[in-house]
């Protein structure tokens, strides 16, 4: 990462302000890749404690909870569903009211208070789930939770969720607020911020999926739900050490989902004015009224027209990107199902926890964004004369190709595994472990984590950059939305396949998975991110940048 030489100088920003509402005049006190480090650290936090807990849910679920595959995969597909939906409502109060530091900082007391009583959920007798003993299983009635028990568990979870509506589309905003888009270098400086933050997630990732899962699995759930909230007390503390060097943008005061409303009333009626020269004159002076009613400004018609159509603009793509969300939830769901059925010995006495190969993926995040920010975009703007070498689109493009490849990789892998439980005869042994290594699942991991820093990079720095500039934190609540849908997507589909396929025999997510169809599943979602990608190349193509810069 390069030194950040406008540190230097000392230039006013317009409408920057500090963390106490003051004007910043120099750039040498505030933003940069110094601000950005301390946004960078507290969101590396915040993944490691979420991804600590999502990444080993539908274990919690299946062996405390006593749920099935099928309702734990797609309740855990309905909560990251809800948590990548309620950035939404934070993107609101966030450009609306508090701003992004202040949605920041309640967001992670929300965090604290979550993780606190997830820990109390699996500590406390009287909340804990019954631990099964004298060789009860989990679907016996002695090892259920009771009502009560079921409430506090779903409602800690729920708080983490709004906690993460909250943080999610401001994490990212905040640190590339720390750049301005108005000066060339500190432009690129925010693009490469993109490519670094998804890298840095990487890291909070791999190591929770690693130590949390192992922790969890081997140790116990109270001290697994228990490091996240310790850690994020610390990390909290650290980035409100912080708050000096912060460039903040005020909100607007106004909710965005109003300015975009009346925004799509002034494009209406501009379009209502062609239809004849009477009418015409009679459109046009309503929407300059109009205009002067919400802005006080004549003049901002025609701007406000743009951002309308701007906005229509993108939900195509946004469309165009839901699949690959349904692709993206099945990392901490199928595949964890599908992993823990595999031989995972690292030596003769140690053991892999099932979610830590999802650390593999990580990996592959941390391995690619170095490869991509250094090597391919310099060669590719040889080439293209680009200054971020491919445009954000042909980047989600690509990474939309290895997704779809993705599930092609899973479904030959347990088209395997299915095969290998068959011919040890191992088909109605549903806890034996299939004589069939985990690496062979490591190229699934390896592609959806390559195909992340392309799509998932690429569609938060589009949504960031393409909106207007009040509406930067909901444009990126929009991009989690495409995370959000595809995992409601995902839920719906698991629940429709299974109970149709449930009634002919054994369900394609039968708790047996040695008779499930996980392979038939993955299939079925190749074809329709193919159908996916076709659509989104058409979109893209007509798409037309509103910016130079990026």
């Amino acid at each position: 990462m390069d030194p950040d030489p406008l540190l230097e100088q000392s230039e006013p920003l317009i409408g920057v302000v500090d963390y106490r509402g003051r004007p910043v005049v120099s750039r040498a006190f505030s933003g940069g890749w110094r601000a950005a480090f301390f946004v960078l650290g507290l969101e590396t936090i915040l993944r490691f404690a979420y991804y600590g807990i999502s990444s080993n849910l539908i274990s919690y679920m299946t062996e405390s909870l006593g749920q099935s595959n099928a309702s734990a995969a797609a309740a855990v597909n309905a909560w990251s569903g809800t948590s990548s939906m309620l950035p939404l409502l934070g993107a609101f109060l966030a450009d609306s009211f508090l701003g992004r530091y202040r949605t920041i900082v309640i967001s992670s007391f929300l965090y604290i208070i979550g993780y606190g009583m997830l820990t109390l959920s699996a500590v406390l007798p009287y909340m804990r789930p019954p631990t099964c003993t004298d060789g009860a299983t989990t679907d016996s009635a002695t090892c259920q939770p009771s009502s009560f028990q079921l409430a506090f568990f779903y409602i800690s979870l729920y708080v983490v969720a709004f906690a993460q509506g909250g943080d999610k589309p401001c994490g990212v905003a905040f640190g590339a607020d720390q750049f301005d888009p108005n000066d060339p270098k500190e432009c690129i400086y925010r693009s490469s911020f993109f490519n670094w933050w998804y890298f840095c997630m990487a890291i909070g990732i791999s190591v929770a999926v690693v130590v949390l899962s192992y922790v969890e699995d081997n140790v116990g759930w109270g001290l697994g739900f228990g490091i996240p909230c310790l850690i994020m007390v610390v990390c909290l503390v650290v980035f409100l050490a912080g708050s000096t060097r912060y460039r903040l943008y005020n909100p607007s005061g106004t909710s965005p989902f109003v300015r975009i409303g009346s925004s799509f009333v002034l494009l209406l009626r501009s379009w209502r004015a062609s239809y004849g020269p009477v009418e015409a004159r009679r459109e046009v002076i309503e929407t300059k009224s109009f205009a002067m009613e919400e802005s006080g400004c004549e003049d901002s018609t025609e701007k406000r027209i743009e951002e309308a159509k701007g906005v229509l603009q993108l939900l195509p793509i946004w469309m165009t990107c839901l699949i690959y969300g349904t692709v993206f939830a099945q990392i901490s769901t199928l595949f964890n199902k599908q992993a823990k059925t595999l031989d995972r010995s690292i030596t003769s006495s140690l053991e892999l926890p099932p979610a830590a190969i999802q650390s593999v993926g990580s990996m592959a995040i941390m391995a690619f964004v170095p490869v991509y920010d250094r090597i391919l975009v310099p060669v590719a703007r040889k080439f293209t004369k680009h200054p971020t070498g491919i445009t954000m689109l042909q980047r989600i493009g690509i990474g939309m190709v290895i997704s779809a490849l993705t599930v092609v990789v899973s479904a030959l892998v347990e088209t395997k595994r299915l095969k290998t439980a068959q011919d040890f005869d191992l088909v109605d042994q549903p806890n034996a472990t299939i004589p069939m290594s985990w690496w062979w699942m490591v190229p699934q991991y390896l592609l959806i984590g390559i195909g992340d820093v392309f799509t998932i990079v690429g569609l938060q720095e589009f949504f960031y950059d393409q909106m207007p500039i009040h509406f930067r934190t909901l444009g990126l609540a929009l991009y989690l939305s495409v995370l959000g849908i595809g995992s409601f997507i995902s839920s719906f589909l698991i629940s429709l396949i299974d109970k149709i396929t449930s009634e002919n025999g054994d369900s394609w997510f039968s708790n047996n998975l040695n008779r499930a169809h996980l392979d038939y599943f993955y299939w079925l979602l190749a074809f329709l991110s193919i159908i996916e990608l076709g659509l989104f190349l058409y979109f893209a193509k007509g798409y037309v940048y509103k910016r130079k810069c990026l």
